[in-house]
């Protein structure tokens, strides 16, 4: 059970236990007191500064673990709503250079920015995600096989989670997880991750009938039959990272560490 981390992404919402202020100066520490591992999001819509990262990274055990989602510069078109926090004005030039894994200038340099503050974390996974309109075509793979191919890892695990009609292309999501050394990230209550990675990589949105519907809280039921897979997944993975993303993120993965007693 040692292989599986239980966390949430984002901890900004948590609400700690009364009287945590007598223990912990805020509530990133008392957050890193209650889970394994937390995947920073708010990275996604603005980078903070190095000094921020390294602040953050001194404020936790060593034990604990951060991931961080990439900066949305590397995945979303500038006309995504997201890029309102951005803090980036694109030039008109520019608009066609961001985004959908282009191996562009502009997006190395977002990569670059984003590797930054994923050392000074000590970050062992980023995730990246892509958005639905990011779609499988023979341009968006070829722009990806060149993308990751060219940029500086580090020690850097990386976490592709793609979205829209790439399920119904699971041959093309195994390939290029094997050839770019990508963990694919999925759902584990909707389907099976297709990578062979030594690392798992989950992200819990919930179930209701529209798949990224995140106002969803989990049955014990849910969690048990959840906690078998995880299980199972550890069986074959190194380290399985699971990181709830629905509004009951927080409850619903304390409930999971005690249902897997970690």
């Amino acid at each position: 059970m040692q292989a599986i981390k239980i966390g949430t992404c984002g901890y900004e919402r948590y609400t700690p236990p009364k009287d945590w202020k007598k223990k912990f100066k805020n509530k990133l520490q008392a957050y890193a007191d209650a889970f394994h591992a937390c995947e920073l999001n708010s990275t996604f819509y603005n980078l903070p500064t190095r000094k921020t990262a390294e602040r953050w990274r001194s404020e936790v055990p060593e034990d604990f673990t951060f991931c961080i989602k990439a900066f949305q510069a590397i995945t979303h078109l500038p006309t995504s709503p997201t890029w309102r926090r951005a803090g980036i004005k694109p030039t008109k030039d520019q608009l066609n250079r961001y985004g959908w894994l282009r191996p562009t200038n502009e997006n190395f340099e977002a990569w670059l920015q984003t590797k930054e503050i994923c050392d000074a974390l000590e970050a062992k996974v980023c995730v990246i995600q892509c958005p639905p309109n990011f779609k499988c075509t023979p341009e968006n793979v070829a722009n990806m096989r060149e993308f990751f191919s060219k940029i500086d890892r580090g020690k850097l695990t990386l976490a592709w989670e793609p979205r829209g009609n790439w399920k119904e292309y699971s041959d093309e999501i195994a390939k290029l997880c094997e050839e770019l050394e990508l963990v694919h990230v999925v759902d584990l209550m909707r389907r099976e991750p297709l990578s062979k990675h030594s690392i798992a990589y989950i992200r819990l949105h919930g179930l209701n009938p529209r798949e990224y519907d995140y106002n969803y809280n989990y049955s014990l039921t849910e969690l048990k039959q959840l906690a078998t897979k995880a299980k199972a997944l550890a069986k074959k993975h190194r380290e399985v990272y699971i990181m709830f993303n629905n509004y009951s993120m927080y409850d619903n993965a304390q409930q999971l560490m005690k249902i897997l007693k970690v």
